[in-house]
């Protein structure tokens, strides 16, 4: 059986230590009552300063800007061309090519020479074809006859009285007068060359004394 030995130097530790524990304890409380620790927990521990930092926001580029419009000029239009179409000169050759002769106008026609008929040589005396009543009544005049000559000298139709002389009878006589000239008148010419032709002549008929 064991025997427990009181060691009287044991107890004075343990003691010492009790009452370290319970002067810490009364220490620990004094400080916080009287505001030590605070001021002790400030110079050992500064207190924590806390800055509100901003948070920088990153912001995003914004786009580039649209490449500037510029303003289109007018479009002008140009005139169309215009071709033309030179005539295209042949080529110089040594062949013989026929030419067609560019045909020329007619020259106009000279102005022909013409001459009236007329009467000719031989022609009757008005004195035998003055009518004898016309003689004896004393009446005179001047009947104009209208005659067309052939080229031959012949009439080609029987003669006109155009202006009577006021009495039948000497316009008769004067028909009859330019019926018996027949063979007797010149025939009219153009360009010296006889042709038909018509003229006017005066027969007078006067009383002789």
């Amino acid at each position: 059986m064991a025997v427990y030995v009181h060691d009287p130097q044991f107890m004075t530790r343990r003691g010492a230590v009790l009452v370290v524990i319970i002067a810490l304890h009364v220490f620990i409380a004094w400080a916080l009552a009287t505001g030590l620790a605070r001021r002790a927990l400030e110079v050992i521990a500064p207190p924590i300063q806390t800055d509100i930092v901003e948070e920088v926001k990153t912001e995003k580029e914004p786009p580039p800007p649209p490449p500037p419009e510029f303003e289109k000029p007018p479009v002008e239009v140009p005139p169309p061309d215009v071709t033309i179409d030179m005539p295209v000169e042949p080529a110089q050759t040594t062949a013989i090519t026929a030419v067609a002769a560019t045909p020329h106008p007619p020259a106009p026609p000279r102005p022909s020479t013409r001459t009236a008929p007329k009467l000719g040589r031989g022609f009757p005396n008005t004195e035998d074809y003055y009518p004898a009543a016309s003689k004896r009544l004393g009446e005179e005049g001047t009947p104009t006859l209208h005659v067309c000559i052939g080229a031959n000298g012949k009439l080609t139709a029987p003669p006109t009285i155009t202006q009577s002389s006021g009495s039948a009878r000497l316009d008769e006589g004067a028909i009859n007068l330019a019926k018996a000239g027949a063979g007797h008148y010149v025939a009219g010419t153009e360009d010296g060359k006889p042709v038909d032709g018509c003229f006017d002549f005066r027969i007078k008929f006067q009383m002789t004394k």
